[in-house]
């Protein structure tokens, strides 16, 4: 075969194999071409199902939103049952981190709970000699205490007897037991207060708003006979009257009695009594802070003293040697 005849046969075969190739390719784009808009049909289905999920998912956090505002409503609803109307926060002048009793407030207070209170609540436990140094020497509380009869015993026959009080007695309780109390105060149960600001919610701020809180019930409101109308009490009506009107205690220091006067000291006396250690407490609060801040400037200086040739030294690096 000549070398003309050879290059003819190449060529033509060069031919057939581009002819070959090219069928090929057509046969492959003709399987192909029918996927694609299963393809872009498949996005597109994609595409509405992320969206949907996305609105199912502001759906979910709209709906647990609304679900806890309904809650918290409920709380809150709950809570006022429960505690009666929120009480305003009254500044309180032993509320802050160094302040003490005002203790005029607490002989005041101590004479309001005398003269007004004491009938129907007990202190069982504060005892006459907790008042000494606090609002009253104590050869007055000594005065005091003797002025109760107080029934001990058995002596050496055996039998109880009456002595006057002394400084380690107890505040006399109104009545022999629970029974007696209700029976005399309609079936309500007067509570202790010895520790009455801390076992209500809101401890001093109730108390005070409690005292003071006294008016007429609103229109389509009925209180029954026997209950009085009070809006910080829980469910709006209470069996114990109004106590404190203007004038009702006259001060030994001439401080006008006022209701709100009144209310603000026997409060101040309950506070100290629910919690007579604060003043000391503090006082050594703060003597530690004290202590331990001069150990703090000790261990800075100290560690500035160690630490100081190491953060000063330079550090020389010798490449050549």
């Amino acid at each position: 075969m000549g070398l003309a005849q050879k290059i003819r046969t190449g060529t033509q075969g060069y031919g057939k194999l581009s002819f070959l190739s090219r069928l090929a390719r057509q046969t492959h784009d003709a399987k192909t071409l029918p996927a694609l808009p299963c393809q872009i049909m498949k996005q597109d289905r994609d595409r509405l199902g992320s969206t949907g999920n996305n609105s199912l998912r502001w759906l979910a956090l709209f709906g647990a939103g609304v679900s806890g505002l309904l809650g918290f409503a409920t709380i809150a609803y709950s809570d006022e049952a429960e505690h009666g109307l929120e009480v305003p926060n009254y500044p309180w002048p032993h509320e802050g981190i160094l302040s003490s009793y005002d203790h005029a407030s607490i002989r005041r207070g101590h004479q309001v709970y005398q003269q007004v209170c004491a009938s129907c609540h007990s202190m069982s436990l504060i005892s006459y000699r907790d008042l000494v140094g606090v609002a009253y020497t104590e050869e007055e509380t000594k005065a005091m205490a003797a002025e109760m009869e107080v029934v001990d015993g058995p002596n050496d026959e055996g039998e109880k007897f009456t002595r006057p009080g002394k400084l380690s007695d107890r505040f006399p309780q109104p009545y022999e037991n629970e029974q007696a109390a209700r029976f005399a105060n309609g079936g309500a149960y007067p509570p202790d207060l010895s520790l009455i600001t801390k076992a209500r919610h809101n401890g001093q701020n109730y108390v005070f708003g409690l005292l003071t809180g006294y008016h007429d019930p609103p229109a389509g409101v009925s209180i029954r006979e026997g209950l009085h109308y009070n809006p910080y009490f829980p469910g709006g009506a209470i069996a114990m009257p109004k106590m404190l009107n203007d004038g009702a205690v006259e001060y030994e220091d001439g401080t006008p009695a006022t209701e709100a006067q009144m209310g603000k000291d026997v409060v101040t006396f309950l506070a100290w009594a629910a919690e007579p250690e604060m003043e000391e407490r503090k006082l050594m609060g703060f003597k530690w802070i004290f202590v331990l801040s001069l150990a703090l400037l000790q261990a800075a200086y100290y560690r500035r003293l160690k630490w100081s040739v190491l953060k000063s030294r330079k550090l020389v690096l010798d490449v050549v040697n």
